[in-house]
């Protein structure tokens, strides 16, 4: 769908996101990153899960500030426009930011990041 949204419009920005804290590994990590810039996905998006009740799935892992920034870092190298990763990012944080940070992004142009 993502893909198919960016051939309808290639100037259009797409989005998507995920959290983490469910047990998955890094290199889960890297290859969900990878496989949202490979359908040319623009701005992502990284939040910690938070148990919302007991009846919830409990966290696994809290990630670390240092670990989100690393996040961060490596969607800007794999050539994200705009990368919000941190412990209570959601989709919706900062949206308008994230879209006006995201075309005036080099990579907006067809500079690399």
């Amino acid at each position: 769908m993502l893909r198919y949204a960016k051939e309808l419009n290639p100037d259009g920005l797409t989005k998507s996101g995920f959290m983490v804290g469910l047990g998955e590994v890094e290199e889960e990590i890297r290859r969900t990153m990878l496989d949202l810039r490979v359908h040319e996905v623009d701005i992502l998006t990284i939040g910690q899960y938070l148990r919302p009740s007991e009846n919830h799935l409990p966290m696994s892992r809290y990630y670390t500030p240092k670990e989100f920034a690393t996040f961060r870092k490596l969607g800007f190298e794999m050539g994200f426009k705009h990368v919000e990763s941190g412990p209570l990012v959601r989709s919706s944080y900062h949206a308008h930011e994230q879209t006006e940070d995201a075309r005036r992004s080099p990579a907006a142009s067809g500079a690399s990041v």
